[in-house]
């Protein structure tokens, strides 16, 4: 049974195919010579459909004219051919020998089918309403009407269509009425045509319309029973296979939307949950006390974003100012993670202190000390008011030793991967702290090198790393020379793009080299106010930092060294304030000691872990100092 329900699908589709290459090949059938027919073959145009194909179920088609859904499609290229030649004629149906000769020359050639086709009514005078004028239709109202319902079919086809063909039908049943026709199925089926192909010649000219008209027109038809069960069971095969298609693209969709929906609002898992409560130092604060904070006295300030989160302003209930990052739930990157445990570990007086997160419904927290004068790109940029060269010099040495702290991290390396201008936040005194360490990555005591996904910021990422992904505390060095030229040529930009670093890089190489002057280098807001011997150091240590070659760049220890000598070498030129209270000082001299005493500080890596300064760093200390004081006694 299946074999054959097999077989005769394949023969259906066979059979389509040749019937839809004929009917393109040729569309409309042409007249011989001398034909009687007046019909153009060129306004018959016959669209044939699968229904064409295997067994022919009745209808009322236009519900009035029972045949079936083929020759349907053949009345309706009749009734459009007709509509045309009544555009210029007076009467819409032909006479008995000018219909026998389109029947024989327009239907019979079309398919085997088609000649079962029986329309031999369909001529002038075959009945009361084929001999209907167009004065005496368009005298009834019921027609007017039909012609004003069945037009405007762009406005909304669906209502102007269920008007149009209450018409049609309340116009067919008038007509039937005043020829006192009614109970007669032959007058009704030619009536129904009449009143269709007349409405039809009043849209000749316009193709479109009278596609929407014809589009409208199934909608009058009246399938005998059984109708849709005898197409249910000839395709039941086909049905079947799409049913099972559609059913398994939908459980695919399904499934991925499932996941997609699950990994991106999944929850830590228990092992992350536990490894959480292990965090040291950190604060777990719930997401009340979080959009408590955010928005304290119904003000929320953001501060920036980036690409793994949005940053707010908060204030705690002891009225203390924190800075609070939204992880966006799109980021996949496990920054959140990498921040927690890296910052969790490490502190220092230039690294921004984290003080705890929340992790709560899906959402991700982490909650910063404020830094109130925001980060150094901003105050690189401001036109009120301009970085003098003894605070460049103080913020690039102060990154350094936190830099520095890093890179001598008792577990290994960490590496940053994303030292920017706008990632050195700065305190309501200048202090500079990095900050974002969102992309940071450890690298264990044996470990020099690692490959990992390349990440960072263009313009600023080491061009070593981001041609073969190797990452080595070298990359941070590259990063730290970009910000060291930048401070040193005011360089007006936030982001740096390749083009822009490479220009900046280049120009900073021919001025070390001496090919150019060392005031084109020189940021032309400080109006020369600089150290040319110190200016020079930094530049040229800057340049070897943005070497191309990490072996060729100097470790972060020897960028501090110069660093140091310039902030030391800026104390005894300019003796200038440490701190608001040395401003107020009375005594210069005292002033200025207590700067040396302080500028001593930090200067071994492992400072916070109460480590002793050697005998021989103490004696060079003390030369360094008798040299500062002597430069204080001539300020003096």
């Amino acid at each position: 049974m299946e074999a054959a329900k097999g077989r005769a699908l394949r023969l259906c589709l066979v059979g389509f195919a040749a019937l839809l290459v004929r009917t393109l090949s040729d569309p409309s059938p042409a007249l011989p010579p001398g034909s009687a027919c007046p019909l153009s073959p060129g306004s018959f145009v016959y669209k044939p459909t699968g229904e064409c194909v295997g067994a022919q179920e009745w209808i009322d088609y236009w519900g009035c004219y029972p045949t079936t859904i083929c020759c349907g499609n053949v009345l309706e290229a009749l009734s459009r051919s007709l509509a045309r030649y009544a555009r210029n004629t007076s009467n819409v149906f032909l006479s008995r020998d000018q219909w026998s000769d389109c029947s024989e020359h327009l239907i019979q050639p079309l398919s085997p089918l088609a000649n079962f086709c029986s329309f031999d009514d369909l001529f002038d005078g075959s009945s009361k309403c084929s001999s209907l004028s167009p004065s005496s239709i368009n005298a009834m109202d019921s027609y007017r009407d039909a012609q004003g319902n069945c037009s405007n079919f762009n406005t909304s086809f669906d209502n102007v269509c269920q008007n149009c063909i209450n018409a049609i039908g309340e116009a067919r049943e008038s007509i039937l009425n005043y020829y006192q026709v009614s109970d007669n199925d032959t007058e009704r089926a030619i009536c129904g045509v009449a009143v269709i192909t007349y409405l039809a010649s009043g849209k000749a000219e316009d193709p479109a319309s009278m596609d929407d008209f014809y589009r409208c027109l199934p909608a009058l038809d009246k399938l005998e029973p059984g109708y849709v069960g005898a197409k249910r069971s000839s395709g039941s095969a086909v049905k079947v296979i799409l049913a099972m298609l559609i059913a398994a693209i939908g459980l695919t969709l399904m499934i991925t939307l499932v996941k997609y929906v699950t990994r991106k609002n999944k929850l830590p898992k228990p092992a992350q949950q536990k490894e959480m409560s292990t965090w040291s130092g950190l604060y777990r604060f719930s997401r009340a006390e979080i959009e408590n904070a955010i928005n304290y006295r119904n003000e929320k300030k953001c501060l920036g974003r980036g690409s793994a989160g949005r940053v707010y302003k908060g204030i705690l209930p002891s009225g203390q100012a924190i800075a609070i990052k939204h992880i966006y739930k799109s980021n996949t990157s496990d920054s959140f993670r990498r921040e927690v445990e890296g910052l969790s570990r490490v502190r220092h007086p230039n690294l921004v202190c984290l003080f705890g997160y929340c992790i709560e419904d899906g959402e991700q927290y982490l909650v910063y000390e404020y830094c109130p004068a925001g980060n150094l790109a901003y105050h690189l940029l401001r036109k009120d008011t301009v970085l003098t060269w003894e605070r460049r010099v103080k913020i690039l040495r102060e990154c350094a030793l936190g830099l520095r702290y890093l890179h001598h991290y008792v577990d290994g390396c960490i590496v940053h991967r994303d030292i920017k201008l706008t990632n050195i936040l700065l305190t309501e005194k200048l202090e500079p702290k990095l900050s974002d360490f969102g992309l940071a990555k450890i690298l264990n005591m044996e470990e020099s090198k690692v490959f990992t996904e390349v990440r960072g910021t263009i313009g600023y990422m080491d061009p070593e790393y981001m041609s073969n992904a190797k990452l080595t505390c070298a990359s941070d060095i590259y990063s730290f020379g970009i910000v060291a030229l930048q401070l040193l040529s005011g360089q007006k930009v936030i982001e740096l793009d390749l083009e822009a670093r490479d220009q900046l890089t280049r120009k900073a190489r021919d001025v070390s080299m001496g090919k150019r002057p060392l005031s084109d280098f020189e940021d032309p807001r400080l109006n020369g106010n600089v150290d040319k011997a110190d200016f020079e150091s930094i530049l040229q240590v800057a340049v070897f930092c943005v070497a191309k070659d990490s072996k060729d760049r100097p470790t972060i220890d020897m960028f501090y060294d110069e660093l140091e000598k310039a902030w030391k070498n800026t104390v005894a030129k300019y003796c200038v304030p440490y701190s608001d209270s040395d401003s107020n000082n009375s005594n210069p001299l005292r002033s200025c000691r207590r700067k040396i005493r302080r500028t001593t500080r930090h200067q071994h890596p492992f400072q916070d872990h109460q480590m002793y300064i050697k005998p021989e760093h103490t004696t060079m200390l003390l030369f360094q100092q008798q040299k500062v004081l002597y430069g204080c006694h001539k300020s003096v």
